[in-house]
């Protein structure tokens, strides 16, 4: 036998391996949170979107939702203004809003649709403010982890209701949604939404089968300075308890808590993984090994 022969029967067992993936998840719907360096680099946008693409040609429906806080920080330091964060969350004064508006939902958003229907797809980009996607109101004051310090956050938002009736439209008609986390108040106000706890709503009022939140890590690890201690699975409980101790903290905070509030409402698993690997989604989803963390309830 060739060496090319062995190698396409290699390609053919990968098929093999994904066939009972491919069919437990057909017609099912993913809520994917794209962010992080999966969104800097040029590869790893091409590999996300061939991902995102490929999944919604077998069957399952993907709907994406992603942050750019990177940018936002980056065209509110050119200016003059610093990013201030508090558990993860930025502190977002009027001003602030309007550039995160201006960010995610006239640059990022346009250029991750751009991107899938150069690829192939048919994407579509929404805000949560259309069609009331994502309906909100000012994040109370938020008490410092560790100092007792109290920070008003602003215009900061916290989901109060999910519409979702034009995400099923959209994907009933072959769409891939591209969602930003800029969410609409009570007076008409736009909230700035932690892009992980849009996913969280979102998959939730979706009954999603999966959540998956990309992100630079590899996953969630039981000591931060150990790479051999990375946690396969991390049920609730625990999570909740090393959000208390400090272990998980800044950004992987809403990233957890996007993961328990989907599954209160039924989300069948939720994942934490690299977004830096390539492919890094058909890993998770179509290999009996996976990737990263998964939270479970």
């Amino acid at each position: 036998m060739t060496k090319e022969m062995k190698e396409l029967i290699a390609k053919a067992e990968v098929l093999i391996e994904s066939l009972p993936y491919l069919r437990t998840f057909a017609d099912k719907t993913f809520v994917i949170k794209y962010g992080g360096q999966a969104m800097v680099s040029g590869e790893l946008k091409k590999s996300v979107m061939m991902d995102i693409i490929l999944l919604k040609y077998i069957g399952i429906n993907p709907i994406v939702v992603h942050g750019g806080g990177a940018e936002v920080t980056h065209l509110m330091e050119r200016l003059g203004k610093k990013a201030v964060f508090v558990n993860g969350l930025r502190v977002t004064d009027k001003e602030t809003m309007d550039i995160v508006e201006m960010v995610l939902v006239g640059k990022v958003n346009k250029e991750i649709v751009t991107l899938v229907n150069q690829f192939g797809g048919k994407g579509v980009g929404l805000s949560g403010k259309d069609s009331n996607l994502l309906v909100g109101c000012r994040r109370p004051p938020e008490k410092v982890n560790g100092s007792g310090q109290v920070i008003d956050l602003g215009y900061a938002g916290d989901i109060t209701q999910v519409n979702p009736g034009v995400i099923h439209t959209l994907s009933a008609q072959g769409y891939i949604p591209i969602i930003s986390s800029v969410g609409v108040g009570p007076e008409g106000e736009s909230l700035n939404i932690n892009a992980d706890h849009v996913a969280g709503e979102l998959a939730a009022a979706l009954s999603a089968e999966k959540l998956i939140l990309l992100t630079d890590v590899e996953g969630i690890f039981s000591d931060p300075s150990d790479p051999q201690s990375l946690i396969s699975s991390l049920p609730k409980e625990k999570a909740l308890a090393m959000i208390e101790e400090g272990k998980i903290n800044k950004g992987m905070i809403p990233k957890v808590e996007a993961c328990l509030t989907a599954l209160e409402s039924d989300v069948k698993r939720t994942h934490i993984i690299d977004g830096r690997l390539p492919h890094s989604l058909l890993l998770e989803i179509f290999t009996d090994h996976g990737i990263g963390t998964m939270v479970t309830g």
